[in-house]
């Protein structure tokens, strides 16, 4: 992989994190357009994975400064208390399928673009529900309660197939299930950090006991890393405000495209 690639690829992945248009599924088609799929992929993922993971402890430094102290500072039951407890009711059933499943899911990475582009427009059809169902509504909703962070919870797992956004969905979900949008986009975003972390260093164990072999140099990795960071940031703060003004159709219309074409690409 050269540094041009990797700046490409860490620029795809920085962006599509945190906007509902799926960041595996992008990264699939951009290693099939770019012709870098090979054995320091997971190399790169991890790293991608964890520039994006610090881009969100960046911008939302304060809300999690907030949780930390009011979780670690009193022995009393308190807001923060509650709310992280819904976060880790939230990593349930990923951490279900993370155990169980990770190699059946892991298995359906590297097969091509039918699965991608089936799942976007998956992705898609959520979105566009979700805000059709938020229009129709007379209510500005509820904060995230306990039933709400499994029900979101269960969706990121389905979100690992690739294609299947995972701030999409998640966000989609919370939305059907009634939840506010500005509670439901942070809320999303900050139910991610431990998962990801998790799996970035359950793959880098793989790496550094030798299961997995890579060839990654290190300038394309810290090209790619910094592009990841940047534009992560940039998306995270964009999505942000994104859901607080209910703009989720465009993205939908965006993943019917691309879902669309990439289904094209494969029968054709």
């Amino acid at each position: 992989m050269s540094w041009l690639e990797a700046l490409i690829l860490g620029v795809v992945q920085g962006l599509t994190e945190f906007l509902p248009v799926s960041s595996s599924g992008h990264l699939e088609i951009g290693h099939v357009l770019l012709g870098t799929s090979g054995e320091d992929n997971l190399s790169f993922a991890v790293l991608v994975h964890a520039a994006t993971v610090l881009s969100t402890l960046v911008v939302l430094w304060r809300e999690v400064a907030q949780l930390f102290v009011g979780t670690f500072t009193t022995p009393k039951w308190n807001k923060e208390k509650n709310y992280v407890a819904k976060i880790f009711v939230s990593m349930i059933p990923v951490f279900i399928v993370g155990i169980f499943f990770k190699d059946e899911v892991e298995a359906l990475f590297g097969n091509g673009l039918l699965l991608v582009g089936i799942c976007l427009l998956v992705t898609s059809l959520l979105l566009a529900l979700s805000e059709w169902l938020q229009k129709k509504r007379q209510s500005i909703g509820h904060e995230v309660g306990y039933k709400d962070a499994l029900i979101i919870g269960i969706a990121q797992a389905c979100a690992v197939l690739p294609g299947l956004s995972r701030s999409g969905t998640t966000i989609a979900t919370g939305l059907l299930c009634g939840v506010k949008k500005e509670s439901v986009a942070q809320f999303s975003f900050l139910m991610v950090l431990i998962p990801i972390l998790g799996e970035a260093l359950l793959d880098g164990i793989k790496i550094v006991q030798g299961e997995v072999t890579s060839d990654l140099e290190m300038i394309p990795a810290l090209v790619g890393f910094i592009a990841a960071f940047v534009t992560g940031c940039l998306a995270c703060r964009f999505m942000l405000e994104v859901v607080r003004r209910q703009r989720l159709i465009w993205f939908s219309v965006y993943c019917a495209i691309i879902g669309a074409t990439a289904i094209l690409a494969t029968v054709c």
